[in-house]
């Protein structure tokens, strides 16, 4: 990610307890790793987010190319995206349902 050597890092590392001080750094470093894991968490989920809304374009996409066929002689991605499809319909419609 960054270009930074061992060298650098031992700089760092002793520029930060010269300005903070021996009983400050700990504290300081935890905060700065909570908020480095806190990014990453965001980050990761904004990702998951894009993907679940680039699956479901394509699911929409391949629902109309097998709606344009009439649901027939599908090619095998598109019948996987109906079944699929078909399957989120019938798991939604599940719970109530009266058995």
């Amino acid at each position: 990610m960054f270009d930074i050597g061992f060298f650098e890092l031992l700089i760092i590392a002793g520029l930060a307890l010269v300005v903070l001080g021996p009983e400050r750094l700990p504290g300081a470093v935890r905060s700065t790793m909570k908020t480095i894991r806190n990014i990453k968490g965001m980050a990761n989920g904004f990702k998951q987010e894009v993907e679940q809304q680039f699956k479901i374009h394509e699911l929409h996409e391949n629902l109309k190319k097998a709606e344009q066929q009439n649901l027939e002689n599908l090619s095998p991605e598109l019948q996987e995206s109906v079944d699929e499809l078909r399957n989120a319909a019938k798991s939604v419609q599940k719970p109530y349902s009266k058995e």
